[in-house]
This record gives structure tokens, C-alpha cells and sequence, in this order.
């Protein structure tokens, strides 16, 4: 998709972001959010217009809003309707700006009246996944600097007819991204997921130390990128109670051993030796960005500096730990122990990152040739239309989202 010539010039980061399922909390969460957000970037909307034509009326707004002919010129191969979108937060001062954005809607002929608040359908799933496509194709053309995708519903995706596990392995093929790994990062605890959207019978017998070991080397390499630390402490979930009891409980955690030895020696080449290392870490006084500076407060989440593929110079090697007893592991790691926690299948990760960080955990896809975050809950359909769902999950997404587009655009060398 090619970029619109006048907004590619901005000099603030410019964010591209899904809706999510029209009839699910996202459009209030957005709009909700917008004149917040504005003030950090500007955005582009990709998502169906019934999905805010479906809370016209409602009661409990904390904003008003009004459609207009867009000021931003539209991507110039966009086959949809673009529009301009003003947001006014309910008692702002008389003479405050309106916040305005660029919204394409690539399912135009999707009317609200073909829709039904809080109930997900062959239309919603439709005009879902096809947001997602043209705000993907939108960030990867560079017209755009990051993705932040609010909820979609699976269900209602394939009743579309879209075969799709969920949005990051959709990203992934959209993309062509060989490697990627669902990951969630908060102040608290930092979580990548080995497996995502599979039976639990299915990862028992597809379980293999060579695969493992590919995630714990991505995810280490990747999280020492993001967070400049050097000897990043990384922890792998156990499979089976108390990691087996030596072979009591099941013999797998064997398998993760080998996993963890192969992890280790791929950095091997890496470890400072004693000469002196020609690519010494950064003090951390020297580390650009001291973290996300949240929406909500001054307080700060997970501390950025790059993201990338290239090899760790000397002394970043990080070390691994495990297996270790999913029990208790999430526990130690919350409490400072581990800096990276790997885990083995979807329940097994999220449980403890929703538990201990419901409004800050933060959905980042390592891999992907673009940045892409989304908040960590669903459509959340039974509160659709109440205004009573809360958007700081979804403004810390955004958060990180720019954190990570200010980062690379600093060094546009570096990868996504």
C-alpha cells in the first residue's frame, strides 16, 4: 500500500490502529482514548464506521464526536472510504481543538444495521480481518510507523471464512516473517509463549527440544535487544508438576534440558572471554530511555533501547534457567528473580501475566517486520456499548507503540 505524501513527512510517530471487531469494545476504547493519544502521535484508523455508528445515542460517553471530510490525504491504492474523525472529550474548554484522524474503512458496504452490539458475526468477522490486512500492508509500506490492533473475536473471523488461529500467526503469513513469538511485557513480568493457539494434547506430543531451544535463543536475543541488559536471566516453564520429580511425573523434562544446553551454546561465541570485549555493554546511566512513559501516570514499564536480529555483541550473552516448576516460577520471576519467563503453551503464560498485571501486560509480537502491540484482553462482548470497559490496557499498547516507532526512527537502521 503506498504512503500518503503529506503525512509521511511528520515528525511525530505516526501509528496505525486496527479496530478490532466493530461490535466488541474496541471503538469505544478508541474513542475513548483518542484525545489522550493524540497528544503522543498522530494515528490512523483502519476499521468499519458502523462500528461507531452503533454507539451513536448510547449513554455514558466520555466523548463526543463528529465525521468530516478527511484533511489527510488517504493512501493513494486505498479501495475503501476514507473519512476525518473529530473527538471531543465531554467538558473540555469551549475553544479546545477537536482531535482529528484519518479513518479508512476498507468494508464500506458493512452498515450498522447489518451489525448487532455485543454479538459477534460473519460481518464483523469480515470487516475485522480485513482492517487488520490494510492497517498491516498500511505499517509495512512505511506510511505508518507501528500496529496496534485492538480485539478480534476467532469465531467470528471464521465465519467469515478466514482460517485464522489468531492475529499474530495472520501477521506472520501476511508478512512473510519466517519466526515470530507471541510475547507480553509489563513492569512486573515479561512472558513469550513457545506455543499459542493449539490444544494442550497437541503440545505434549509435538513437544521437541530443537524447537524449544529456537524460541528460548529468538526470545533472549530479542528481549536483551529491547531491554539493552546484559546477562538477560531467562527461565523455562517445567511441563509437568514439581518439573517432573526426577522422572516421577513424566519423563519430558529431559527433553527441556537438552533445550536449555542448546540455548546456551548458541551464545557460547558470545561470552566475554579475557581479553577486553571491543563491544563492552552500555553503562546503564548511558542507556537512551529510562522505559514506556505510560498514559495514565509518570510511572514507567519495560526499559527500551533496540530491537533487532544481529548477533549480541560480547558480554550481552544472556543465561538460562530451568526447567523449572510453573508453580512457583511466576512468582520468583514478579518478584525480581528472572527477567524472562518462557512458557511451554498459552494458559500456562497468560494465567499469571493476567493475574499479577491485568491493566498493564501488554501483547508485543517479536519477529515481525514492523512493530506490532495490542492489549491484553478480548471483545469483551458483554460490556460492549456501556462505556464501562477500561481503556488502560489499550493506551499502554499505544505507550509501547511509541516508544518503539520514537526508537526507530532514531536508527533507522535497525530493525523492526
Amino acid at each position: 500500500m503506498s504512503p500518503a505524501g503529506p503525512t509521511s513527512t511528520s515528525r511525530r510517530p505516526r501509528i496505525a490502529i486496527s479496530l478490532g471487531d466493530p461490535c466488541g469494545i474496541g471503538p469505544e476504547l478508541l474513542l475513548a482514548s483518542l484525545p489522550l493519544i493524540q497528544a503522543l502521535t498522530d494515528v490512523t484508523v483502519v476499521g468499519s464506521r458502523a462500528g461507531v455508528e452503533l454507539l451513536t445515542g448510547r449513554p455514558g460517553a466520555p466523548v463526543a464526536w463528529r465525521w468530516t471530510e478527511p484533511s489527510t490525504q488517504p493512501p493513494l491504492d486505498f479501495a475503501g472510504q476514507a473519512y476525518g474523525l473529530q473527538v471531543t472529550a465531554i467538558g473540555a474548554p469551549l475553544d479546545h481543538e477537536p482531535t482529528e484522524v484519518l479513518w479508512l474503512d476498507p468494508t464500506p458496504e458493512i452498515q450498522a444495521g447489518q451489525l448487532t452490539l455485543g454479538t459477534g458475526s460473519a460481518a464483523s468477522g469480515h470487516a475485522t480481518v480485513e482492517a487488520v490486512r490494510v492497517a498491516a500492508l498500511l505499517t509495512m509500506s512505511g506510511a505508518t510507523d507501528a500496529l496496534v490492533t485492538l480485539p478480534l473475536a476467532k469465531f467470528a473471523a471464521h465465519l467469515a471464512g478466514y482460517d485464522l488461529p489468531g492475529h499474530t500467526e495472520y501477521l506472520r503469513d501476511l508478512s512473510g516473517a519466517t519466526t515470530t513469538r507471541m510475547a507480553f511485557v509489563s513492569p512486573r513480568l515479561n512472558v513469550v509463549l513457545h506455543t499459542v493457539h493449539q490444544s494442550l494434547r497437541s503440545v505434549v506430543e509435538t513437544l521437541n527440544a530443537e524447537a524449544i531451544a529456537e524460541t528460548l535463543i529468538f526470545s533472549a536475543n530479542q528481549f536483551t535487544r529491547l531491554t539493552g541488559k546484559p546477562g538477560l536471566r531467562v527461565a523455562l516453564c517445567a511441563l509437568n508438576p514439581h518439573a517432573g520429580e526426577s522422572g516421577a511425573f513424566g519423563g519430558e523434562e529431559k527433553l527441556l534440558e537438552d533445550a536449555l544446553l542448546q540455548a546456551e551454546a548458541a551464545f557460547l561465541e558470545f561470552q566475554p572471554s579475557a581479553e577486553p570485549s571491543p563491544h563492552p555493554p552500555a553503562p546503564e546511566a548511558d542507556l537512551p530511555g529510562q522505559g514506556v512513559t505510560l498514559l495514565h501516570s509518570g510511572q514507567r514499564g519495560i526499559d527500551l533501547v533496540s530491537t533487532g536480529h544481529r548477533p549480541l555483541p560480547v558480554g550481552l550473552a544472556p543465561r538460562f534457567f530451568g526447567p523449572l516448576p510453573a508453580d512457583s516460577l511466576f512468582h520468583r520471576a514478579a518478584n525480581g528473580e528472572f527477567d524472562l519467563v518462557v512458557a511451554l503453551y498459552h494458559d500456562q503464560g497468560l494465567i499469571p501475566i493476567k493475574l499479577l498485571e491485568p491493566a498493564r501486560a501488554v501483547n508485543l509480537t517479536l519477529g515481525l517486520p514492523f512493530i506490532r502491540t495490542s492489549p491484553d484482553h478480548g471483545t469483551a462482548f458483554d460490556k460492549a456499548g456501556k462505556w464501562i470497559a477500561d481503556a488502560q490496557n489499550f493506551r499502554e499498547a499505544i505507550a509501547l507503540a511509541v516508544r518503539l516507532a520514537e526508537r526507530k526512527r532514531s536508527d533507522p537502521q535497525s530493525p523492526a
